[in-house]
């Protein structure tokens, strides 16, 4: 069976094939969506979220956590007549102005009041630890009342900054050898486009935090480094359906690498969204615990980049590195070549088609033959109504 005949089969399935829901096409894989096909909606798409986010970082900026930004830290027991609203009145009281967080930390017996501003001077340090005292009476560890039970901190914004050193040194390696990676276990295009993927993910994760104003803190910086592995594995999932689909493609005709990409990813889409909605589960109960029950910080920064993070990539998996990884596919090398190969043969079998409907039409039109046009003899007469031929006879002397 030819290659064409093959094509005009498979048309033919398609109109008689049954149509499934979308649920259903989604986990079999065999739902078309048009994704590699789409790809300047796509592109414009990722375009738009990157231009948002670039723009609100550069206007708006980050709000940064007490651990990046500098300033004072105050905690006293959350036992007794202390309640969040209570203390932030009386700081205000003390101080002239608001604090920056007032939050409850812990549970229990351990539970306490965490109270962050800017930096305070020892005069008033003194003297909002004594209008604390006076309003709480806090008890200590030994269940004394002291003045001790209230302690405050300085906290330089060297810390952070020191943090985000190292953090932006792993970032380079870890980037380094995820490129080394993807390059030896696929291949060079793979690896440029899981790196663009990560970016982007960088990028706009950053760019909620900017524009929604979720506190920067040393442990949101950590997350965000765990949600590049998850983006790198997603990318490791989808890459290797790819190279599976692939393999070989550019020995036939009958398919262009887009096509065979944009199949692989139909065929993980399902798997995507089941590890994104999977994964997102455990974190959005750590956001619970995190914010309702136990008011820790530190646990809620984690989630909530997490949370962003992992919904970002999923995105950028399937809708941007894909469709990136065929585009630079299709400008140089084996794969341009032969995509131009496979267009050229379907617009030659879309020419001859175009013909044969041409030539049916006129059948139908006329009752005759094109091919079957009578063919005069020498010395006949013209056929009634025929056009002369413009031929004049040489006269004999």
């Amino acid at each position: 069976m030819t290659n064409s005949t093959l094509e005009f089969s498979d048309e033919l399935n398609d109109v008689d094939a049954p149509k499934h829901s979308i649920f259903e096409r989604l986990y079999t894989g065999t739902g078309g969506f048009k994704i590699v096909n789409r790809r300047r909606f796509y592109y414009g798409l990722t375009a738009a979220f990157l231009l948002i986010s670039l723009l609100s970082i550069g206007i708006r900026g980050f709000t940064l956590g007490i651990d990046f930004a500098g300033g004072s830290r105050i905690q006293l027991p959350a036992a007794g007549t202390a309640t969040t609203q209570k203390v932030e009145d009386v700081y205000s009281q003390t101080i002239g102005h608001a604090p920056v967080t007032v939050q409850k930390v812990g549970s229990g017996a351990a539970e306490t009041i965490q109270v962050r501003s800017d930096t305070l001077s020892a005069t008033q340090t003194d003297a909002l630890q004594t209008a604390l005292f006076n309003s709480f009476q806090p008890k200590d560890k030994d269940g004394n009342v002291s003045r001790n039970a209230i302690s405050i901190a300085e906290i330089s914004e060297t810390w952070g900054s020191q943090i985000t050193k190292k953090a932006l040194i792993a970032l380079v390696v870890f980037i380094a050898l995820t490129m080394v990676y993807i390059a030896i276990r696929f291949e060079r295009d793979m690896s440029i486009a899981a790196i663009g993927s990560l970016f982007f993910n960088m990028i706009v994760t950053a760019g909620i935090y900017s524009l929604v104003g979720f506190e920067v803190t040393p442990a949101a910086v950590i997350g965000l480094l765990t949600i590049l592995g998850y983006v790198l594995y997603d990318n490791v999932v989808v890459f290797d359906k790819v190279e599976e689909n692939t393999r070989g493609v550019v020995n036939t005709t009958r398919r262009t690498y887009a096509e065979q990409a944009n199949l692989a990813a139909n065929q993980t889409l399902m798997r995507s969204i089941n590890t994104t909605v999977i994964g997102i589960l455990p974190i959005v109960g750590m956001l619970v615990i995190a914010v309702w029950l136990l008011g820790v910080g530190t646990l809620k920064d984690l989630a909530l980049v997490q949370l962003v993070g992992m919904i970002v990539g999923a995105y950028s998996s399937i809708f941007f590195a894909v469709p990136l990884l065929v585009s630079i596919k299709e400008r140089w090398g084996p794969v341009a070549a032969h995509t131009r190969k496979v267009l050229n043969k379907r617009a030659g079998l879309a020419s001859a088609r175009a013909g044969a409907e041409a030539e049916r039409r006129a059948v139908a039109a006329t009752g005759r033959e094109l091919g079957a046009r009578p063919v005069r003899e020498p010395g006949q007469a013209p056929r009634p109504g025929a056009r002369p031929s413009g031929k004049r006879t040489k006269r004999r002397n």
